[in-house]
């Protein structure tokens, strides 16, 4: 008889260590359901995949041996040498290196659990150079923004939704499980001391970017789980990435290239999946092209756009019917984006007595036909760093698919989805996927 620790399926062995995770180092993100389930490992996946309403709580478990990452610990130490602001539209800011004056660090161990978080002064980090996250890619984070509306306030949107998803990465990479919401108390605290500055309300319209990180920093060497970790947050400047009035120009994926597999962390947001992409994606733009279009399998699968979710909008062959199509998240081979979700639920509400909202796979060999006969109607990008971002051109097997759009805005689908997103966002519409952040 096989060992009792042994699991009997080994498709379980991912799931069931994730599980065992966050029982360790997170036990309250477990709710009483799901903690004496057999199916704890499937019902935790889902439950930090869902979101909101997931049941997971924030208040520490009374049972946990080892400190939780607790955000109402957090010590606060203000910067002595303030950093300037870069102009919009400057080069500094166009470089995605200036960041703000703080950042928020927090430690943990296997043997002492999550450490005192600290927002202090930004600056290097020290790392050993046989730190995990160097030779091993144990290293997760999210894109979030913080924006500055039109009404003065300052928000974060659907931040919840990152937040569990970085749980959810952190697992896969053997990284330490924290509680949802601290971690989003955090992420505010530091929106609350930067953002006044940074995002004046002279400047409605403007954002800063937001990367929560978390690396191993145990400094031995061996294929293992991790002891030791780091977890930090920052603001950056970025520029729009949405404006080109001619829309992106895709370069479909050849054979010789795969960015995520079935069974593998193409749904995780881990520096493994990025990576790898790089060669293809700089080999794309010297040849005049935006994005690697990526396909999976031998019949040309059409997955992402780059590191953001894509989607078209054309009629159907036998009856006409104008479908928004996109990638299923089944298989794990693309990410549950907050935009792609956005998208998907704004449409079905909004736009379904104009369009079906289909979640399928389909191929590039079905997006090129729909082209050739004057089918498609729309392409486009959704994610945080692109926004929505139409797609003007598609080049595959030698042929460049023009994409029909408006100057300047895209489809008119495209850009009706991208405006609902917007009034949420800058504060044009009281929404409840505006998060707002109490300012002093």
């Amino acid at each position: 008889m096989a060992p009792s620790a042994v699991p009997q399926d080994d498709s379980t062995l991912t799931a069931n260590g994730i599980a065992s995770s966050i029982a360790k180092t997170a036990p309250s993100v477990l709710d009483s359901s799901s903690g004496q389930s057999n199916g704890t490992s499937a019902l935790l996946t889902d439950k930090i995949t869902n979101g909101p309403s997931n049941g997971l709580k924030s208040t520490p478990s009374a049972s946990s041996p080892l400190p939780e990452l607790d955000a109402s610990k957090l010590t606060i130490t203000l910067t002595q040498n303030p950093r300037s602001v870069p102009a919009a539209g400057s080069p500094e800011q166009a470089s995605q290196k200036v960041c703000t004056d703080h950042m928020i660090t927090a430690q943990w161990t296997s043997s002492s659990g999550w450490a005192v978080p600290e927002l202090k002064p930004y600056g290097p980090l020290t790392l050993m150079p046989t730190a995990s996250c160097l030779h091993y890619a144990t290293e997760c984070f999210e894109g979030m923004k913080l924006y500055r509306g039109f009404d003065g306030k300052l928000r974060l949107f659907r931040p919840n939704l990152n937040c569990a998803r970085m749980l959810m990465s952190a697992n896969r990479i053997a990284l330490p499980s924290f509680p949802p919401t601290e971690l989003l108390k955090l992420i505010a605290k530091l929106c609350e001391t930067d953002g006044g500055k940074w995002l004046p309300k002279d400047q409605p319209g403007s954002f800063l970017y937001i990367r929560p990180t978390m690396i191993a920093s145990d400094p031995a060497l061996g294929v293992q789980r991790p002891k030791e970790a780091t977890l930090f947050i920052i603001l950056t400047c970025f520029p729009p990435m949405d404006s080109d009035p001619k829309g992106l120009k895709l370069l479909a994926s050849k054979n010789d290239m795969v960015r995520a597999w079935p069974g593998g962390f193409g749904y995780a947001k881990v520096g493994a999946n990025y990576g790898p992409s790089l060669v293809a994606q700089g080999e794309a733009r010297a040849l005049g092209f935006d994005q690697i279009l990526w396909l999976f399998g031998k019949n040309g699968e059409v997955t992402e756009a780059g590191a953001s979710n894509f989607f078209v909008i054309w009629r159907t062959k036998d009856e006409g019917k104008l479908q928004l199509v996109t990638a299923p998240l089944g298989e794990k081979i693309i990410l549950d984006g907050v935009t792609r979700r956005s998208v998907l639920e704004l449409a079905r509400e909004k736009l379904g007595g104009e369009l079906e909202v289909v979640e399928r796979k389909y191929t590039m060999a079905e997006v090129a036909e729909a082209q050739q006969e004057g089918r498609l109607v729309e392409a486009f990008a959704a994610g945080t760093a692109f926004f929505i971002a139409p797609v003007g051109l598609i080049h595959y097997h030698g042929n460049d698919l023009g994409v029909p759009l408006e100057e300047g805005k895209g489809g008119k689908y495209t850009y009706q989805l991208k405006t609902w997103l917007k009034d949420i966002m800058w504060g044009n519409q009281q929404h409840e996927w505006g998060y707002v952040i109490e300012e002093k």
